[in-house]
């Protein structure tokens, strides 16, 4: 009786008679051969599978190297692999492995496992990158030191950072920028927790970690001791920042944020030269200032051009929803004074207020025009 010709070619039995007796030669060209008529197949049945599993499992040892990278690299191609098959590929498809793992359908567990344990950072970053990770895979990827992975993880939305995931995450962000963005990026992560890596955000972002402390109760502060002791002379604060903050004079602002808030100078720097004004509304508002007061300081501290009227307004609705306390923490988050984590407990998280804006609220907000007013009286008096 014939055998039933498998996948278009002759049978398992005259493939092992030709490795027998053609060499190597026609062992690579058989392998080869027998690796694109299989990803040509389509979905094969459960006994085409066996037997292309025996038949590939005895020509790939015997073929060359470069013979089993280019058979593997076809045979990945496969609309369906088996666990075996799958091993075939990534142990001989060399340099194309990342290539796989991305445009593979499927990939079993033990697979990804074993691509991990080799530590081929390249390859486990695209793995990150994939769909439907199990937690088994996710565990294995998250212990991986690789900022490249990190990378991946956080910019793959299809993970839902929870739990020990989001923590890694978050403390990956402190050192990485590149995470902290991409983190940034996502709508199902809590911008609270970038505010270490607050310095190294686009301003867009820091605007949204900001935001993200808008209407939600925070731990207590340890820089609250400061900033009640400074409460009394809030009002000279502001005189000063503004008196300062107009004329340029922004080295003595870092030196006066680095007395009252006891953050180094360096960080100070930062937000005395931050022409966005987002630190600067973190101070003002950690230290209980005023939108009415905030704003005149932040109109000399910004460079807004064009969009100045707007984002004047954005910091009045900031003044609104974000409270001193908040602020305070954050403060104290650039310290490295608190456990941000904190902020995942029940009792801390946001409280979903009723949107209040209307057209044109951007460009007609009362507290951002009294305070253009009270400036432009400031200035008369000035020129006069």
């Amino acid at each position: 009786m014939v055998a039933r010709n498998m996948l278009g070619f002759q049978p398992y039995e005259t493939f092992q008679l030709l490795i027998e007796t053609g060499g190597v030669d026609r062992t690579n060209t058989l392998l080869i051969a027998a690796c694109d008529a299989y990803a040509r197949r389509g979905r094969p049945t459960g006994p085409e599978m066996e037997q292309f599993e025996a038949l590939a499992g005895r020509l790939f040892p015997s073929a060359s190297p470069q013979a089993r990278t280019k058979a593997a690299a076809i045979l990945g191609r496969a609309e369906l692999l088996s666990p075996m098959l799958e091993q075939l590929v990534v142990e001989n498809i060399g340099e194309d492995l990342a290539s796989f793992i991305e445009s593979a359908a499927e990939l079993t567990d033990q697979t990804m496992l074993d691509i991990i344990g080799r530590y081929d950072v390249a390859a486990a970053a695209t793995l990150a990158r994939r769909p439907n990770l199990s937690n088994v895979v996710l565990a294995k990827l998250f212990q991986m030191n690789s900022r490249k992975v990190y990378r991946a993880l956080a910019s793959n939305t299809r993970i839902t950072p929870r739990g020990a995931y989001l923590s890694a995450l978050a403390r990956s962000a402190q050192m990485d920028h590149i995470v902290a963005e991409a983190l940034g990026n996502r709508k199902d992560f809590d911008a609270a927790l970038l505010a270490p890596a607050f310095f190294d955000l686009s301003d867009d972002h820091r605007i949204k970690v900001i935001q993200a402390f808008a209407n939600r109760d925070t731990p207590a502060a340890p820089i609250t001791r400061t900033i009640e002791q400074m409460s009394v002379a809030t009002g000279e604060l502001t005189k000063a920042l503004m008196k300062l903050f107009s004329e340029n004079r922004r080295p003595e602002v870092t030196k006066l944020l680095s007395q009252i808030t006891g953050l180094d100078e360096v960080r100070c720097g930062q937000i005395a030269h931050d022409v966005t004004g987002a630190s600067v509304f973190v101070i003002l508002r950690g230290f209980g200032v005023s939108a009415y007061d905030g704003l005149k300081v932040l109109i000399h501290a910004t460079s807004h051009d064009t969009e100045r009227s707007k984002a004047l307004a954005d910091f009045a609705t900031l003044f609104a929803t974000v409270s001193p306390e908040s602020m305070a923490y954050l403060m104290s988050a650039w310290r490295g004074e608190v456990n941000l984590l904190d902020l995942s407990k029940p009792q801390y998280q946001p409280v979903t207020m009723p949107s209040r804006r209307t057209a044109g609220a951007s460009s007609a907000n009362p507290v951002v025009e009294q305070a253009m007013e009270a400036l432009s009286r400031i200035g008369a008096r000035r020129a006069s």
